[in-house]
C-alpha cells in the first residue's frame, strides 16, 4: 500500500511538471489517504504486537 502511495505521489509531480493540475490535485489526494491508511494500520499491528507479546501475522498474497 506504501509502494502505491508512493507511485501516486511520482504521478503527482509529473503531473504538476507538465501544468495538468486537474491530475496532479486527484493524484496527490490519492497519495495521501493511501499513505495515512498504511499508517494506521502500521500502529495497529504495532499496539497488536506490544499487547499481545507475539508478531501479527503478515498477509500472503495469493498467487
Amino acid at each position: 500500500m506504501l509502494t502505491w502511495a508512493v507511485i501516486f505521489l511520482i504521478i503527482a509531480i509529473v503531473a504538476g511538471l507538465f501544468g495538468f493540475r486537474g491530475v496532479e490535485g486527484t493524484a496527490i489526494q490519492i497519495a495521501k489517504v493511501l499513505f495515512f491508511i498504511f499508517l494506521i494500520i502500521f500502529v495497529v499491528l504495532l499496539i497488536m504486537h506490544y499487547v499481545n507479546g507475539t508478531p501479527a501475522p503478515i498477509p500472503t498474497a495469493i498467487p
